[in-house]
């Protein structure tokens, strides 16, 4: 599943620039793809990466929605960018992802805050990714 780890930190940081830039992460993710095709040293787009940034632009206010909803003490503005970026992704995989296992969501995405971001963001996005698969068979509206 090495695969899908990749595609899934490749989702991440589109999500991430396009969070940054203060673009739409579709237009981020077709600039992605453009530049994988002309440039040799740029890793191309999987599918799965597709899926998932494709995926999250189709349920992006609810996602959202439901992160300003959960997250106690936080709201969606002021939580860290790589923090929101994370959650904005399991969120997706999590609720609108069947073939995912919840655990894989959560383990992946607690790995990626460990991995870009700071020592308390593992517990804050365990948390709350945690809470939304409690919630999950409530929570799947558009």
């Amino acid at each position: 599943m090495a695969a899908r780890n990749t595609a899934r930190k490749r989702a991440f940081q589109i999500l991430f620039e396009g969070d940054q830039r203060g673009a739409d992460v579709l237009t981020v993710l077709a600039d992605w793809i453009r530049l994988s095709r002309s440039d040799t040293r740029q890793p191309p787009v999987s599918e799965y990466t597709m899926q998932l940034v494709e995926g999250y632009a189709e349920h992006a206010t609810r996602i959202d929605e439901l992160i300003a909803q959960y997250a106690v003490g936080w709201t969606l503005d002021r939580m860290p960018v790589v923090d929101r970026n994370i959650l904005r992704l399991g969120a997706y995989e999590l609720i609108w992802v069947d073939e995912t296992p919840d655990a894989v969501v959560l383990d992946e995405m607690v790995q990626m805050a460990k991995e870009f971001s700071t020592d308390e963001s593992p517990s804050f996005v365990n948390g709350l990714l945690g809470r939304l698969k409690e919630l999950k068979p409530t929570l799947r509206r558009d």
